[in-house]
């Protein structure tokens, strides 16, 4: 009985593949129409009138799956006409002028901004992403963006997420601030050590200033020091070990990075001090102008979607038809909005590929607002 039945689907799908390609060659047809006539490739109009159609041959207990099942062709169809069209717009045509370019290597030198003061991880991580990186400092993360978009610095370096901690959602809310464009990211191996004064020792610790990120990452190394020692925030690790190489107390420490126990004359009371050993923050290096590097392998976008159900997972179906591996996704919300996100999404992808230059104008024409925001290389140190 089970073999019969599965022989019956058989001979289904197989007039289901039938048709489908039967199907495929007219879509083919279609957007040959559109592309002479710089037509949308999307009609959600259209699409939504076939899914009112088709839905009403089945009974409620198919609709769904129906539905789905539309969706998906309707998806695959607009990622076959994207091979034969790709819309013309303003970021298209730009990155076609940068491409036209030829190919360009990330410079060995340039003037960066970080955040913080020299030791900071910040400026571990230009050091790794410059050869000679001549770096000036600004007091907080906006000052960063600030001095790219005006032009004081080439570049800015910034972390953007910690595989410990999370996203920093303070750069995540400023990203929609600015206008900028990443250039290149590098996933950073942090290891922090708890300094002091010369003389202090681990016992007599009272309070322990850090950036808060770093005090999420070391969460439980400071609840074993116990409830009499204080846990202050700073603007920084490396102000946090300015503060303390400033004091005359030696019952305050910091937890900083090994560099800051050299350049501020700490003592180490502790090493790896982190909850864990794999311990890596992502930084981004980023520029008022858009320039791509070779070799570029990651995308980062962010765009608003509408406020309706489903709307995030039609685009996630998009990445999923062209094969392309999204590496991350982050909402923030909109302020003055009813519930609204910005979302950001990187994944890997090559902007030089027709398919993943159509889906960029495809989302850039489909969204209220889209904001490409680079195509780079990211490194591991």
């Amino acid at each position: 009985m089970l073999e019969e039945l599965r022989k019956q689907i058989d001979t289904i799908d197989d007039k289901i593949a039938a048709l489908y390609l039967e199907r495929q060659n007219i879509v083919r047809q279609i957007g040959e129409e559109k592309a002479a006539n710089r037509t949308a490739l999307a009609d959600p109009s259209r699409e939504k009138k076939i899914i009112a159609r088709v839905t009403k041959q089945a009974d409620d207990s198919q609709k769904m799956y129906l539905k789905r099942v539309f969706e998906t062709i309707m998806e695959t169809s607009r990622s076959y006409q994207r091979q034969i069209v790709t819309p013309s717009t303003p970021l298209t045509d730009a990155l076609h002028r940068v491409l036209m370019e030829g190919k360009k290597y990330f410079p060995v030198s340039s003037s960066v901004a970080c955040q913080g003061v020299e030791g900071s991880y910040s400026s571990i991580a230009a050091d790794k992403l410059f050869e000679i990186a001549d770096i000036t400092y600004f007091r907080n993360f906006e000052g960063v963006f600030q001095a790219v978009e005006k032009g004081l610095c080439d570049y800015g370096v910034l972390p953007i997420e910690n595989s410990a901690a999370g996203s920093v959602g303070a750069v995540y809310d400023l990203m929609k601030k600015h206008n900028f464009y990443i250039v290149r990211s590098v996933k950073l191996r942090v290891c922090h050590y708890l300094l002091a004064r010369k003389g202090a020792t681990l016992a007599g610790i009272r309070e322990v200033y850090s950036h808060e990120q770093a005090i999420s990452q070391c969460s439980e190394f400071l609840q074993s020091l116990g409830a009499n020692v204080k846990v202050i925030p700073c603007a920084n690790t490396a102000v946090a070990a300015e503060k303390v190489a400033s004091s005359d107390r030696t019952d305050i420490a910091c937890i900083s990075s090994r560099d800051c126990a050299d350049i501020y004359g700490l003592g180490i009371l502790q090493g790896n001090v982190q909850n864990n050993a794999s311990n890596y923050t992502r930084f981004i290096c980023i520029s008022k102008n858009l320039e791509i590097f070779a070799p570029a392998g990651r995308i980062s976008i962010m765009m608003t979607l509408p406020h309706e159900s489903g709307s995030l997972n039609r685009v996630l179906n998009k990445f999923s038809t062209l094969g392309l591996n999204l590496t991350k996704l982050e909402s923030r919300p909109l302020p003055g909005t009813d519930f609204e996100f910005l979302f950001y999404f990187d994944f890997e992808g090559r902007i030089e590929d027709a398919d993943t230059l159509a889906l960029i104008a495809e989302l850039d024409q489909g969204s209220d607002q889209f904001t490409f925001l680079g195509s780079y290389a990211e490194v591991t140190q």
